[in-house]
């Protein structure tokens, strides 16, 4: 299958540079509550998948022998600052010096706009009460093409666009480093981290709509030659047709 692991590419004696693609932990979520611009923080069960996504990234760097970057990129809302900490903290010394975590506006889940952080109740109400709009479908959330029409809303497919465009400016910017391999750590959102490895060429179309990400279970990218990405480690979860999944 495509999204299964690849091979390493030894063709080359540069350097490779890969990306470790991370979604937060569990967090405290509001109940029915689509938007995924929530403030809130891990709960326990996030805090212990941000602890073991640590442990996989420093298994992953043993056994390929990629050097990590010192800068982890994270989703400015908290739930993923803490992840990204976590992760920061339990593999201090791996690299030599300490990880640090910079956050960045371009890592966040699709945003709802002016819908934000209201119940799917709410808003399919402030939708049929609005004269100018049609009801909403009934897959609005999982459509990717779709857009609240409502100020400040985008569809997945934006967000993914966003996300991927952070993905490769950040990359490029590392720069030569010899013959080291080199991990960035990414930790974000899963349906636009999803959307954005459409966007970097990974997934298809059809698959986008299978596939979900783990909480705190890496999935990683090597940035090849020309700009291009495969994937080379880590699981994406299979989607659960009966269960709609918020964030």
């Amino acid at each position: 299958m495509p999204w299964s692991r690849c091979s390493r590419n030894s063709g080359t004696d540069m350097g490779r540079v890969f990306a470790a693609l991370v979604r937060h932990g569990d967090y405290h979520q509001l109940p029915d509550t689509p938007s995924a611009h929530q403030p809130f923080p891990l709960n326990p069960r996030g805090e212990e998948q941000a602890r073991a996504a640590a442990e996989i990234l420093r298994g992953m760097l043993r056994r390929h022998g990629w050097q990590p970057v010192l800068e982890i990129d994270s989703s400015m809302l908290l739930r993923a600052w803490q992840t990204a900490d976590i992760i920061a903290d339990q593999l201090a010394g791996v690299a030599g010096s300490e990880l640090h975590v910079d956050s960045f506006e371009a890592l966040a889940e699709r945003g709802l706009g002016s819908a934000a952080n209201l119940s799917m109740t709410q808003i399919r109400d402030v939708i049929h009460q609005d004269p100018r709009f049609p009801d909403l479908p009934s897959n609005w959330k999982a459509d990717s093409h779709y857009r609240l029409p409502l100020q400040g809303a985008e569809s997945l497919l934006e967000a993914g666009k966003r996300v991927a465009a952070h993905l490769r400016r950040r990359v490029m910017e590392l720069g030569p480093a010899g013959d080291a391999d080199r991990l960035k750590i990414f930790v974000g959102h899963g349906a636009a981290l999803r959307h954005a490895a459409y966007h970097l060429g990974v997934l298809d179309q059809g698959q986008i709509a299978k596939l979900s990400m783990y909480h705190g279970q890496p999935v990683v990218l090597e940035f090849l030659p020309g700009g291009l990405w495969r994937h080379v480690d880590g699981d994406w979860k299979l989607r659960t047709p009966a269960v709609e999944e918020l964030d």
